[in-house]
């Protein structure tokens, strides 16, 4: 249909994800599918059923705007048990359909037109555009894979001026993997003190923390939780990211205009997830078993490629890995990701993809949230190459 219309885009250099790209050329070439961050398998069947009995008991209109209590207050509770910290569930701890929701409902209320927000390349595709449309400016600060991803906080502290508003942090880390130490907190904590920065905190990996490690999230130190919204998915946790239910905690003050964008935005999340999610809590090891079952997947794909010319990079938390393909290939990240679907039926993400220049490092990113005979084929054929 033509139109009269030629509107002025307030995105105009963004197009078609990477990921629904690739995601479609691996359908085509029916390759096992380790690009997309998302499950490879069933969710827990009980949860299934708690979602349906939720529907036949009739919770199936709209849920507070704030959330379910019940589920707010189990939350609450999780986060004292795991953190120490204790968010009031009335006023501090708000549900939304999607940690991305989240995410744009905090940058949207707390990001002014002229502020800028400081934020880490390789990241997560949806934080700059986030940014700009609230008319603010992102600014990158890069991870160096010599320096094994880890945040130079010297560059922090250059990059911080009078407009600084918002820095978002993201552990453990996507597409890296990689995760906050306590030299990297005691940085944040005296970067940020005193001053009017709120952090963004994406924490949707939080129980997916290797080798023994702890999750250093904000809710964790009081200094950084005062500053903090900290954002959750329980998509990623319970293996269902398609219910597209997350959630935000963040003191009062700043969770009282999170809500304001949220109930025009989407108001409430879906109703009978919320009341499955609530009855899930009630049971600790539904999340507490996620590091060992996930460092199991992760160590299965490494053993597995053992003998491929792909150098794999230490994955401390996520679900994701990065391998290197330069000793088998100097052509662009994005083209030898075709190939590999093309030609091994294997498909990864090109990192270029989470730089907003298309920054080519000659990384790829591959998910091992997936079944187990599904990471070890895929093993087959890429140590194959």
């Amino acid at each position: 249909m033509n139109s009269p219309f030629a509107p002025h885009s307030k995105l105009a250099d963004v197009g078609t994800t990477i990921f629904t790209v690739i995601g479609q050329l691996a359908d085509d070439y029916d390759a096992l599918n380790l690009s997309q961050g998302a499950p490879g398998f069933p969710c827990d069947p009980a949860l299934v059923e708690r979602a349906a009995a939720a529907m036949r008991a009739g919770h199936n209109q709209y849920a507070p705007m704030a959330g379910v209590a019940a589920l707010r207050e189990a939350l609450a509770d999780k986060i004292e048990r795991l953190y120490g910290a204790r968010y009031d569930a009335e006023r501090e701890v708000t549900v939304t359909a999607s940690a991305s929701e989240a995410l744009y409902s905090a940058v949207s209320a707390l990001v002014h037109s002229g502020d800028e927000v400081i934020y880490f390349e390789p990241a997560f595709d949806s934080y700059a555009p986030m940014v700009r449309l609230q008319g603010a400016t992102p600014v990158a600060i890069g991870l160096r894979p010599e320096d094994g991803f880890r945040i130079d906080w010297d560059a922090v502290a250059a990059s911080i001026g009078p407009r600084t508003r918002m820095l978002i942090i993201n552990t453990p880390h996507n597409p890296t993997a990689t995760v906050l130490d306590e030299a990297d907190i005691a940085r944040l904590i005296a970067l940020t003190h005193d001053t009017g920065i709120i952090i963004l905190s994406d924490e949707v990996y939080e129980h997916m923390v290797y080798d023994g490690a702890a999750h250093r999230g904000m809710s964790r130190y009081p200094a950084l939780a005062e500053r903090s919204v900290v954002v959750a998915s329980f998509g990623k946790t319970y293996h269902v990211t398609g219910w597209r239910v997350g959630y935000c905690v963040a003191p009062a003050s700043l969770s009282a205009e999170i809500r304001k964008v949220h109930q025009f935005l989407m108001f409430a999340a879906d109703t009978p997830m919320q009341q499955a999610f609530a009855a899930a809590l009630a049971e600790p090891d539904s999340y507490l078993s996620l590091p060992a079952f996930y460092q199991h997947k992760r160590d299965l794909f490494a053993e597995h490629m053992a003998g491929s010319r792909l150098r794999l990079l230490p994955s401390r938390g996520s679900f994701f890995m990065l391998a290197d393909f330069r000793a088998i290939s100097d052509e662009p990240d994005h083209l030898f990701v075709e190939g590999l679907i093309r030609d091994a039926r294997v498909a990864a993400i090109p990192l270029s993809a989470f730089y907003a220049d298309g920054h080519d490092t000659g990384l790829i990113r591959f998910s091992f949230s997936k079944d187990d005979a599904t990471l070890i084929e895929a093993a087959r054929r890429l140590a194959a190459l």
